[in-house]
């Protein structure tokens, strides 16, 4: 297959080159694995077209780069290039392992997030990635902060080391463990750092979860550098998990096309628009794939 810039445009011979390597990725894995071990089939088979994926990727950067492709002709061949690798995915995974309806909504949810992100890895505005601070180093700088504090007062040595056990106490309470303060993305738009959580949606159990977000959001805007959380929903119906955190004041949360609005506000680029004149699931997917998703009734969870 020839790349070059109008693979943005190229959804069927995308999509014929990895259904024709995943061809090839079948006879393989069928010598290796016997007819009950589906799962070993299913796993290998996704590492190898993930791997083909990622080479193809390489290539269109290569290219981009020596052919001074833009930004924006940059994303949207790789948006292509991974949403068709994510169709051939679907099929194959289905023709070693049939989906039920459980483990196919939690899969395109899945699949949901890394695809927006491609809009911050391959941005059309100035943004940058950066990595997130760890725990303990957050941890060790209050810790000084505080105890550089205490030690102005006017107070007793006992009384200022009272003070200090008070506080490590504090600390024991808070954290019976190490916080996890890297999210899903953390970026820097116009000297602003911002960090993600995406979410498909918000389940019925979501307590324990919801109750980390808010104790790492509030850590986060308690560090001097100003960072601010964001919560990008896909689903445009939640609960009161989302409201939680959407009326906290410490998260600015989205949802549906506000998730969507929020993409393009930083990124600079309308992958909403791009997905509903490029997505289009059940004309994409092969016709026995299609079918039994539409009577089963899983058509239903092919909406982004």
């Amino acid at each position: 297959m020839e790349v070059n810039r109008n693979i943005r445009s190229s959804k069927e011979v995308v999509l014929d080159y990895f259904r024709n390597r995943s061809s090839e990725f079948l006879a393989e894995v069928n010598e290796e694995f016997g007819n009950t071990q589906y799962k070993h089939k299913a796993k290998k088979l996704n590492t190898l077209l993930v791997k083909t994926k990622n080479n193809l990727l390489e290539i269109v950067e290569q290219k981009a780069k020596k052919e001074n492709w833009s930004n924006e002709e940059l994303l949207e061949g790789v948006l292509m290039v991974t949403y068709c690798n994510y169709v051939v995915m679907l099929e194959v995974r289905h023709s070693v392992w049939p989906y039920e309806y459980m483990a196919f909504s939690r899969r395109i949810g899945e699949l949901w997030e890394p695809f927006c992100k491609l809009a911050f890895e391959y941005p059309v505005n100035d943004l940058e990635l950066f990595v997130p601070p760890l725990f303990s180093d957050v941890k060790k700088k209050l810790a000084t902060e505080i105890e550089d504090y205490i030690n102005t007062l006017n107070l007793s040595q006992e009384e200022k080391d009272q003070l200090l056990k008070y506080y490590n106490k504090v600390w024991g309470l808070v954290t019976s463990g190490e916080i996890k303060l890297e999210l899903d993305l953390h970026f820097i738009f116009e000297g602003k750092k911002y960090v993600v959580d995406f979410k498909s949606g918000f389940g019925s159990n979501e307590k324990g979860n919801t109750n980390r977000l808010l104790l790492v959001a509030s850590i986060y805007h308690n560090l001097e550098e100003g960072y601010e959380p964001l919560i990008f929903v896909r689903s445009p119906e939640n609960n009161n998990y989302f409201n939680t955190l959407k009326n906290s004041g410490i998260w600015s949360a989205f949802s549906g096309n506000e998730t969507y609005d929020e993409i393009h506000k930083y990124a600079g680029y309308d992958i909403k628009t791009w997905i509903r004149n490029n997505i289009s699931w059940e004309d994409d997917l092969n016709t026995e794939f299609s079918n039994f998703l539409d009577d089963n009734n899983l058509s239903q969870y092919l909406t982004w």
